[in-house]
């Protein structure tokens, strides 16, 4: 007597589900644990090292594979990576209330540390401890949200901590040299993106040191490059400017 196995029933162990609804139909995601995270924010780009199998299910739990129409016509195609890349961006990650929020306290970390390396009190440049920045973000009931990366979220932080403390992006300090020719008219265009000019020489060249907001350096360095044709040149002098010691409430 043959024993009957269904073909469309693949068993795995030790996983972790990805859940996503659409079309009104229910499709899962089988991944390795602690993967997910890693992949969400940015940390792991090799897409076989998250997916136990690049399968897409129905329950993973029971085995049970999606049918190919079902899946081309929820995601309006049949490329199982491409399907399987939209449900680890924006599905839901099934985990024990007690592993989310070991996940949420650990992010809730994690986010707070990268405010702190990143932002400064304007007032003073001193720096803020990773502890400080936690207990603000307790103070304005920061949310975690577990399916947003650590970065993105921390500079949702930042914006949200200006309306509470003093509190702003380290700013860069950057050495600009410029053509003659060409350096009234740039610097003329650099205005609105440097806060301080700390230093400005004009004899061959025009050679400024300036502080500038982080998010506005790659703007910066295309400026240079494509209006001096690549005879400017940009270079870093230090990636914050930063007064020693830590800043306290």
């Amino acid at each position: 007597m043959s024993i009957f196995t269904p073909t469309n029933q693949i068993r795995l162990t030790n996983v972790a589900v990805v859940r996503m609804k659409k079309g009104g139909k229910r499709f899962e995601i089988a991944c390795y644990k602690n993967k997910v995270m890693s992949w969400r924010s940015g940390a792991e780009k090799d897409l076989d090292e998250v997916l136990q199998t690049n399968s897409v299910f129905v329950n993973v739990s029971k085995g049970q594979v999606a049918k190919k129409d079902d899946l081309s016509k929820a995601f309006e195609t049949d490329d199982t990576t491409e399907i399987c890349k939209q449900i680890l961006a924006k599905g839901e990650l099934q985990v024990s209330d007690k592993e989310r929020q070991s996940q949420l306290e650990t992010m809730f970390r994690d986010i707070a540390t990268i405010v702190a390396e990143k932002c400064v009190n304007p007032e003073t440049k001193r720096p803020y401890t990773v502890s400080l920045i936690e207990r603000a973000m307790k103070d304005i009931h920061y949310s975690v949200k577990a399916n947003k990366g650590s970065k993105q979220q921390a500079l949702d932080v930042i914006k949200q901590l200006k309306d509470s403390m003093q509190i702003q992006r380290a700013h860069m300090r950057l050495r600009l040299v410029l053509p003659a020719k060409e350096g009234k008219r740039l610097k003329e265009k650099l205005k609105h993106l440097v806060k301080v000019v700390e230093s400005e020489d004009f004899d061959e060249q025009l050679e400024m040191v300036c502080l500038v907001d982080p998010g506005c350096f790659r703007e910066i360095d295309e400026l240079i490059r494509c209006e001096t044709k690549g005879r400017g040149s940009l270079e870093v002098l230090s990636l914050k400017d930063v007064e020693e010691g830590d800043e306290r409430l």
